[in-house]
């Protein structure tokens, strides 16, 4: 069996001032080589809190805890520091908002110049055709008009175009897509997918994605690790998850994309809201929404088992026996 070149074992993130308040709470999973994983969920589950851990990114607010290895490199997801020489040059992010994630005032090639030439140690006139570059390889027609622009002069989908080349441009082995596609159209959206996958397979690079788009997870990823409430609830490959899934959260979720996608005059919903942290006790944290719960599923909490083809954690699945599996399991 290879190595992941990412693996995260019992990651927590908690609050500094109530240590029992926890937005991440034992979160174990791994990402292969050249291998696009999905972290699928509602707004609040824990997705990009998760992401930012991986960083070393969270607020002062919020401590993680959780052992990570990346390309064989051990690291203790507490010290920040430590995780800090990974960011741009092993693992870029691209983040969901290009409206607000680069300077308003500063030109695209300034912006993405520093970048190049800081880290690849270039002189400007280099640092300048290296520019250019990148912003044709993320398939940017003019990039010398676009290289002297200011990005309020850009579309939304461009100003996204120029996040990718920011991220390409230390030559990561992993990308983290953090609801890319979220502020734009369907076409252009479909543009932005199109464009990261190619990379993917050209750069032969592995990406985290997150999203609470399935359609998109369906056609963009192999494999799924659906997140509640601060907890993975189900993961296995995105075939799996998508046609057969286990936990009743997931669904939920594929219910109601498929009435999304099949014209239904009334689309189906998921009653009920991710609960708060405060709110967040003992048992299954999904039992308020469930019509499976039972009385059980109020106290007690469910672990990730194997039921049929992927893992979940449910005392009642959709299908399938239990089998336990453990963190370090999950992690490889």
């Amino acid at each position: 069996m290879t190595k992941p070149l990412l693996s995260i074992t019992n990651l927590r993130v908690s609050l500094a001032d109530n240590p029992a308040l926890r937005p991440v709470d034992g979160v174990s999973f791994h990402i292969d080589s050249g291998e696009s994983v999905a972290l699928v969920g509602e707004s609040g589950c824990g997705k990009s809190v998760t992401s930012y851990s991986v960083l070393g990114l969270l607020e002062g607010s919020l401590t993680a805890h959780g052992e990570m290895v990346f390309n064989g490199r051990r690291f203790d997801m507490s010290d920040r520091g430590a995780l800090a020489p990974l960011r741009g040059t092993d693992i870029a992010m691209i983040p969901q908002d290009p409206g607000t994630s680069l300077n308003p005032v500063v030109s695209i090639e300034r912006q993405l110049g520093d970048l190049v030439r800081i880290h690849h140690k270039l002189s400007k006139r280099v640092a300048a055709k290296r520019v250019r570059e990148l912003l044709a390889r993320v398939g940017i027609p003019a990039p010398d008009r676009v290289a002297g622009a200011f990005p309020f002069e850009l579309s939304g989908g461009m100003r996204q175009r120029v996040l990718i080349a920011m991220a390409l441009a230390c030559e990561p082995t992993m990308l983290i897509a953090d609801e890319p596609t979220t502020a734009l159209d369907t076409t252009v959206q479909a543009q932005i997918m199109d464009l990261l996958q190619s990379l993917i397979a050209d750069e032969g690079m592995s990406m985290m994605f997150i999203s609470h788009d399935l359609g998109l997870v369906s056609q963009h990823c192999n494999r799924a690790y659906v997140m509640y409430a601060g907890k993975i609830v189900e993961s296995g490959s995105v075939d799996n998850v998508l046609r057969e899934p286990e936990h009743p959260y997931t669904h939920a979720l594929v219910d109601c994309l498929e009435s999304m996608n099949s014209g239904a005059r009334r689309l189906k919903t998921v009653r009920g809201i991710v609960p708060p942290l405060p709110d967040r006790k003992h048992g299954c944290h999904f039992a308020p929404r469930c019509d499976r719960a039972g009385d059980e599923c109020l106290s007690i909490s469910p672990e990730l088992e194997r039921s049929g083809h992927s893992l979940a954690a449910c005392l009642h699945p959709m299908t399938g026996s239990h089998q336990h599996v453990s963190a370090s399991e999950v992690a490889r």
